[in-house]
């Protein structure tokens, strides 16, 4: 799988919308919550709206969200959880051949470049997913997993367990790495979203995504060269 088709698929994850069904009420209305959030970040996650969009009515859907913040919580979740399948995507199609180092240095790095692909294709799922959380509450439930049955968190805590049984990351620098490497490309994408970077031209963050995530790798004391000679 190349990057493109990684794209592609996290695009396909991230689309469309189930239609109602008797009896699967509760989907619909997270369904449409996944719409709205995508169209409008997190603010647009309205109650009401979502009823209106699925065509019951409001009473209807207090039987399966008892308010608002109910059914944001639960379309934050889900909003992880296609934010995963994109990272895992980009982990798959990383590659970096058969030696170990460069290997766990190259999935790695795709962590980070799943990361702001999506954040960039997806911008209000993106708010949504990350920008919501007041805690570490999600980083490990299975609500919060894509279909790999892990979260954008354990992901990134992955991919850095391999560089350290690789050899390619100090036993010291692995404590709180995931903190680290994670505000490294958080920050570009909230700049680039809603901070001064954001009139940039288009493809920017894609163009500096592979060197960011390079420069994490650097920092967290790598020092071999990758499979790519950088």
């Amino acid at each position: 799988m190349t990057p493109s088709t990684a794209s592609q698929a996290g695009s396909a994850a991230v689309s469309g919308r189930s239609t109602y069904h008797h009896g699967d009420l509760r989907r619909a209305l997270l369904d449409a919550g996944l719409d709205l959030a995508r169209e409008g970040g997190p603010d647009a996650v309205v109650l009401r709206e979502a009823t209106r969009r699925v065509g019951v009515s409001a009473n209807a859907a207090y039987r399966h969200f008892a308010d608002r913040g109910a059914l944001l919580d639960e379309v934050v979740s889900r909003a992880q959880s296609l934010a995963a399948d994109v990272i895992a995507a980009e982990i798959e199609a990383a590659g970096g051949g058969t030696d170990v180092g460069p290997r766990a240095r190259a999935r790695f790095r795709a962590v980070g470049i799943g990361y702001l692909r999506f954040a960039m294709s997806e911008p209000g799922l993106f708010r949504t997913a990350f920008a919501v959380p007041t805690d570490l509450s999600r980083s490990a439930s299975s609500e919060a997993a894509g279909a790999c049955g892990r979260t954008p968190f354990q992901l990134l805590g992955d991919m850095l367990d391999e560089m350290l049984e690789a050899g390619v990351l100090p036993p010291d620098e692995r404590p709180g790495a995931e903190i680290l490497a994670w505000s490294a490309v958080h920050g570009l994408a909230m700049l680039a979203l809603e901070g001064p970077l954001r009139d940039l031209p288009a493809g920017f963050v894609e163009e500096m995504a592979p060197r960011l995530v390079r420069m994490v790798d650097l920092g967290l004391g790598v020092r071999l060269t990758d499979a790519t000679g950088s």
